[in-house]
C-alpha cells in the first residue's frame, strides 16, 4: 500500500519547541503571556494597514467578536455568503440575529456582488431596514471581488466583516485579505497555512478596538480589585502555548505560502488538457490565492465519473479529497432562512467540485500520484 496522502495537515517548522521551552521556563502555562503577544505583533507586521491583531481560541470566535464589535444584536439581518463552512454564519445565531444567504459568482465561488446588492435592496423593502453587516468569505483562499463588495457595502453604509479563516497570505491588488473590511477573521486551525493546533485571530481597525475586544475575549472584567461585570464577556483568549506553536509557525510562513501555491501550478499544469476538469484559477492579475486548498470542477458527461465517484475512487488508493462546502441554505439547520440566488451558482459549484491535497508537507512526487490516479478515474 502506497503512504496515505491527506488533504492539509499541519506542517512544523522545527523551532515551535524553541517557544514552548522558553514558556515553560518562564512558567507562562497560561492564557496571557509574551508569546501570544509575540505572535499578534508578527501577525501585524505582517499584514499591514495599520491593523490591530487580537489572538482567540479560534476563527469561529473571531466571527462572532466581530459581530458583536459590529453591534449585531438579536431579530437584526446580517448577510452572509450562501457557500462557505458553517461557522461563517453559526455566530449570527449566536446574537440571535438572522442571517440572509447571497450565493457565489463562478470566477471566485465567492459572494456575487450583483446579487448582494439585490439582496441588500429587498431587505430594506421587506423589513424597513438595512441588514447590520455583511460576512464575506474569501472560499479556499480565493479573494472575494473585493472593489465590487466594499462598492456596495459602502453605497448602503454596511460594514463588512471578513471571513478570511481560509486566506492568510492571500491578496487582492496588493493588499492581504482580512483588511478590507472593517474587521476580519483568521483560523489557525490544524488543516490551515499555519497553526497554531487551535485558534484564530481578529483582525481590528485600530488599538483601541482590538483593546475592547481583547476585553470582550477575557471574560470582561472590570478594572476593579474584584471581580466585576457590567456586560456579558468569553473565554475566547488564545493560550500561551498556543502562541507559541504560532511564532513557530509564522517563522515559515513565507515558505508555506510558496509551498501551497506551486502545488496548485502543478495541478493546473498537470490537468490542464484532461476533458471534463477544471482547475480554479486566480481570475486577473487582481488575485493572488494561498491556494490554501487546490480545487477542481468536474464535467461528469465528459468525464464519466462525477466529483463522489472520483473522491471513493481516490480513497480506495489511498488519497484523501474532499467535496466543496454544501450551501448554507441547503443545510436543514438553516433553510428557514432568506435565500438570494437564482442562478443557484453555489448549488452547481458544491455539485460539481473537489478539493485536492493541497499540503505544504506534499511533495511533487505525491502531487504527480494524485494526477495519474485522478486522470485514471477519467474515461
Amino acid at each position: 500500500m502506497e503512504k496515505r496522502i491527506l488533504l492539509s495537515m499541519p506542517h512544523m517548522s522545527g523551532t515551535e519547541q524553541k517557544y514552548i521551552s522558553e514558556a515553560f521556563e518562564g512558567s507562562w502555562i497560561v492564557p496571557l503571556g509574551p508569546h501570544v503577544n509575540e505572535f499578534e505583533l508578527r501577525l501585524q507586521h505582517f499584514l499591514g494597514e495599520n491593523k490591530s491583531v487580537v489572538a482567540l481560541s479560534a476563527g469561529t470566535a473571531a466571527i462572532h467578536l466581530g459581530l458583536i464589535m459590529l453591534g449585531v444584536s438579536r431579530d437584526d439581518e446580517v448577510i452572509c455568503q450562501d457557500l462557505t463552512f458553517s461557522a461563517s454564519c453559526n455566530p449570527i445565531c449566536y446574537q440571535g440575529a438572522i442571517p440572509v444567504f447571497v450565493d457565489s459568482e463562478p470566477e471566485t465561488m465567492n459572494i456575487d456582488p450583483v446579487v448582494l446588492e439585490e439582496a441588500i435592496i429587498d431587505r430594506k423593502k421587506y423589513t424597513g431596514r438595512y441588514p447590520k453587516a455583511i460576512v464575506v468569505v474569501h472560499l479556499y483562499g480565493m479573494p472575494a471581488k473585493m472593489d465590487e463588495i466594499m462598492a456596495v457595502a459602502s453605497k448602503y453604509g454596511i460594514p463588512v466583516l471578513e471571513d478570511a479563516a481560509e486566506a492568510l497570505g492571500s491578496e487582492y491588488s496588493g493588499r492581504k485579505a482580512g483588511t478590507f473590511g472593517e474587521y476580519g477573521a483568521l483560523s489557525f486551525n490544524g488543516n490551515k497555512i499555519i497553526t497554531t493546533s487551535g485558534g484564530g485571530a481578529l483582525i481590528c481597525p485600530d488599538k483601541e478596538c482590538a483593546a475592547r475586544v481583547l476585553f470582550l475575549a477575557t471574560q470582561a472584567r472590570e478594572n476593579r480589585p474584584y471581580y466585576y461585570h457590567t456586560t456579558i464577556g468569553y473565554n475566547y483568549r488564545l493560550s500561551n502555548i498556543s502562541g507559541c506553536i504560532g511564532c513557530g509557525q509564522i517563522d515559515v510562513l513565507d515558505e508555506r505560502l510558496a509551498r501551497r501555491r506551486a502545488i496548485h501550478d502543478i495541478y493546473a499544469r498537470e490537468l490542464a488538457c484532461v476533458p471534463g476538469i477544471s482547475v480554479q484559477m486566480n481570475p486577473s492579475d487582481k488575485f493572488n490565492s494561498n491556494f490554501w486548498l487546490s480545487t477542481i470542477q468536474v464535467n461528469p458527461e465528459l468525464t464519466g465519473c462525477t466529483p463522489d465517484e472520483i473522491r471513493v475512487a481516490l480513497a480506495d488508493k489511498n488519497i484523501e479529497t474532499r467535496l466543496l462546502w454544501r450551501p448554507m441554505h441547503m443545510m436543514p439547520v438553516f433553510e428557514k432562512y432568506p435565500y438570494y440566488g437564482n442562478a443557484e451558482t453555489g448549488r452547481r459549484l458544491f455539485e460539481n467540485g473537489l478539493c485536492l491535497p493541497s499540503g505544504s508537507s506534499l511533495t511533487d512526487e505525491d502531487i504527480l500520484r494524485v494526477c495519474r490516479e485522478l486522470k485514471a478515474c477519467c474515461k
